[in-house]
């Protein structure tokens, strides 16, 4: 099965075999069908990548805030050690994704359901069952998955209020 991912440590993206997900209670196995690339969040996770280590810290000032807390507690090669791994971490990319239940065990999802998701860009995803919606007949995955920065967008103006 077919994954982006990308190295947090270098910012290299790559197109990797994985597993197929196995089934957990309370989630969906979703064929993906279509996924949409967000130039948000995605690009300013690619950007936040290609950094280097000091414009990482930059970006992410409460995480330097708990990286020093850490050193205080556990000690510095702890820490670094601790940081280095989180960063050598491969991170799958995505979040707006739509398609077809695989596998479920029961509730309001059937297999065969069409479904809109916040999963990655893989061919296949395992998806809690509250984070994926019933994509309406007369829509098409591509529009479908549109649906989760749509929502995201729809919060921003609930805050507002």
């Amino acid at each position: 099965m077919k994954t982006i991912i990308q190295n947090l440590k270098n910012g290299e993206i790559c197109l990797i075999d994985s597993p197929r997900p196995s089934y957990k209670d309370g989630h969906l196995i979703i064929a993906s069908e279509s996924s949409l690339i967000s130039t948000g969040t995605e690009k300013m996770l690619i950007d936040f990548g290609k950094a280097n280590f000091i414009d990482k810290a930059k970006q992410q000032p409460e995480k330097v805030k708990k990286a020093l807390e850490k050193v205080k507690n556990d000690g510095i090669y702890s820490t670094l050690n601790s940081i280095k791994s989180k960063l050598d971490t491969p991170l799958p990319l995505g979040y707006c994704n739509a398609g077809e239940v695989l596998e479920n065990e029961g509730g309001k999802f059937k297999i065969g359901d069409r479904v809109v998701s916040n999963g990655a860009h893989s061919e296949v995803v395992s998806i809690p069952y509250n984070l994926c919606a019933k994509i309406p007949h007369n829509v098409s995955f591509e529009s479908a998955s549109y649906t989760v920065l749509g929502s995201i967008g729809l919060q921003g103006v609930r805050l507002l209020n």
